[in-house]
């Protein structure tokens, strides 16, 4: 019998590269100007790493947009070929080493819990070069599926052209060691400065949202927990308004909190309406004080 091939979130490169660069904005975000995150993507994916190379073929494949399925097929060739010049036995000790720091850093199960977008064109990906780099047989409906997944994601229409980012991508490239630390540090200092009203409340939906925008049940959970919170906040405060009319829209804020609960998936206005609530909090704290 035909062995089932398992996907293993922690051996794919691609979805490696998508949670260590996560992380790097949620440490911005917890003013962590130290990030680790930041010294392992420059240590396992640079372009002299086996990840690095490895990435780059993931990259390509969800990167490019083909209206040919044929250019399709001949592109997934071409990158299959060019993993196989890679030095497997080096690849698994870099991702052995990588995961071990990531624990050594972080909390293994909050680093990994998030889902991650094109979570299955990233799955296929992996699996199909697992198909190409071990003798086992596996199942071939599952090759098939993994290579139509691909092909479908390469042949999609999109309404943005294609080469905008990878032309901005290229060109930060280009650009010497120097010159780029100085933009990633330019990057921080304008996100300090445009987000330096923010109180902590406010910083950490930023991070949840963030951390978890594709782990529904998380964020879900994480909003409905805030939900209450600011409703026995905001009725803490009702007593200290004089004014009847400002009274009367404090008890409709309140009771139209309850809409921000609405909903397996948290959708941006919601989002965005519990930052103008925790707004809302701040300004009635300031003119009570």
């Amino acid at each position: 019998m035909n062995q089932k091939m398992k996907h293993s979130k922690v051996k794919n490169t691609g979805i490696l590269f998508e949670l260590v660069t996560r992380q790097i904005t949620v440490d911005l975000l917890n003013d962590n100007k130290e990030s680790k995150a930041i010294d392992l993507i420059k240590k396992y994916f640079n372009e002299n790493t086996e990840m690095g190379r490895e990435h780059e073929l993931y990259r390509i494949l969800l990167s490019e947009n083909y209206t040919s399925t044929n250019r399709a097929e001949k592109l997934i060739e071409a990158v299959i070929k060019s993993r196989q010049k890679l030095h497997y036995t080096v690849l698994r000790r870099e991702k052995y080493n990588l995961i071990k720091e990531i624990k050594e850093h972080y909390k293994v199960e909050d680093f990994f819990k998030a889902r991650i977008p094109n979570y299955r064109v990233l799955a296929s990906v992996y699996k199909l070069f697992l198909l190409e780099s071990t003798p086992t047989i596996f199942d071939p409906k599952e090759e098939v599926d993994s290579k139509f997944t691909i092909i479908e994601h390469i042949t999609r229409n999109k309404i943005k052209p294609r080469d905008t980012d990878s032309k901005i991508i290229a060109g930060y490239k280009k650009q010497d060691k120097d010159l780029r630390l100085l933009s990633y540090q330019m990057l921080v200092d304008n996100f300090n400065k445009k987000y330096k009203t923010l109180n902590s409340m406010q910083r950490n939906l930023l991070k949840e949202y963030i951390n978890n925008i594709s782990n529904t049940n998380s964020l879900r959970e994480f909003v409905n927990s805030e939900i209450v919170k600011i409703k026995k906040i905001l009725s803490k405060f009702l007593p200290k308004v004089d004014d009847e009319v400002t009274k009367i829209k404090l008890k409709e804020a309140i009771k139209q909190a309850n809409n921000l609960t609405k909903g397996s998936v948290v959708k941006d206005k919601q989002v965005v309406a519990l930052m103008r609530y925790y707004e809302l909090m701040k300004e009635l704290h300031n003119v009570t004080k």
